[in-house]
């Protein structure tokens, strides 16, 4: 785990990672040709199990214990009027979130999945960015590693929420800044800003990217732009291609976190899917400069690793087919005519 002095620890890690398992992919691979169904016709079902053994190394893959981890930190920009709910509702959802009334309690009930929720120093927002640097580099490394240990031995797959008023903001302002365009390309209504309030969230954006265009390292654009739940992400989906944990990516902050690590180096996010489509307009953009292509898009725009954890029923299923399905030879069924 990096320290929290400087991000050539980061640098230093990143030389370290492990790629994915070829020959646990091939196993998966193997036995999807011989199960009783046309090649292919579970479509990404069958894509998914491939990824499962290969990130976690190992075949069959297993979904015994995933976790649903949700970060939360709160944002100066919100005093910009950014959002259409005040700054103490993150502390406010983040107590439903431990008592259990949260949308997000209960999919992962339904998803047999545990729940971790991470306050991230709720009572000390990040500096406006408008004004200077969300965070100082060192406030960023430690949220890394604050991120980075929210991945313990044993993990089959991690999903990652985050829970944070203006954090919608960070993310369009991280988006701008690591693939260019205009601030109106990547700044939606989040909770809900429309009219006057979303043009001057517009601004902001534009505002604060402008004010930081001297800074060009992803790492240093996350300070300057992002928030400690956004930076904790990016700790955690580093920590866990570290530990061999595939990740589900949840909506458009999620996908601004795990922007920083794609732009960090090639292939660092192979071993990630995103779950779902978001709502929020800029999320459709983000996901094509990364390359990615969503499981399902159900219209959402929750946060709170809401589509995270929806997917992971999804990945059940696709493994059930893996493991459960006969082989046309186990079932006396005919293959397929050459």
């Amino acid at each position: 785990m990096p320290s929290s002095e400087s991000f050539s620890d980061v640098s230093r890690l990143l030389r370290e990672l492990p790629s994915a398992d070829a020959t646990a992919a091939e196993a998966a691979r193997a036995r999807q040709a011989i199960l009783t169904k046309p090649p292919g016709s579970l479509g990404r079902l069958e894509e998914v199990v491939v990824w499962l053994a290969a990130w976690q190394g190992r075949h069959p893959p297993r979904l015994s214990r995933p976790r649903v981890a949700v970060f939360a930190g709160n944002h100066g920009v919100v005093r910009r009027g950014v959002s259409a709910y005040p700054a103490e509702v993150t502390r406010q959802m983040v107590k439903n979130f431990i008592d259990g009334g949260a949308a997000i309690n209960q999919l992962c009930r339904a998803a047999d999945a545990e729940l971790r929720v991470y306050e991230m120093a709720l009572e000390t927002p990040t500096e406006d960015f408008t004004r200077a640097p969300a965070l100082d580099d060192e406030e960023c490394m430690r949220a890394i590693a604050y991120g980075m240990a929210a991945v313990e031995p044993g993990l089959d797959i991690l999903a990652l929420g985050e829970m944070g008023i203006g954090n919608t903001t960070s993310a369009a302002a991280l988006a701008l800044a690591l693939f260019g365009g205009t601030a109106e390309d990547w700044t939606g209504p989040g909770t809900g800003v429309v009219g006057a309030a979303l043009r001057g969230k517009i601004e902001t954006v534009a505002v604060g990217v402008e004010r930081h265009r001297d800074r060009t390292d992803p790492l240093q654009l996350l300070a300057a732009l992002g928030g400690r739940e956004l930076a904790a992400i990016v700790g955690a989906i580093l920590a866990a291609r570290m530990a061999r944990v595939p990740v589900l990516l949840d909506g458009f902050v999620v996908a601004a976190a795990a922007a920083v690590v794609h732009r960090l180096g090639d292939g660092l996010l192979d071993h990630c899917l995103v779950a779902h489509l978001s709502a929020e307009p800029g999320h459709r953009r983000l996901l094509k400069a990364l390359g990615k292509t969503p499981l399902f898009d159900l219209g959402m725009r929750l946060g709170e690793g809401s589509g995270a954890a929806l997917a992971i029923p999804l990945l059940r299923s696709a493994l059930a087919c893996h493991t459960g399905m006969a082989t046309f030879a186990e079932a006396g069924v005919s293959g397929k005519v050459d």
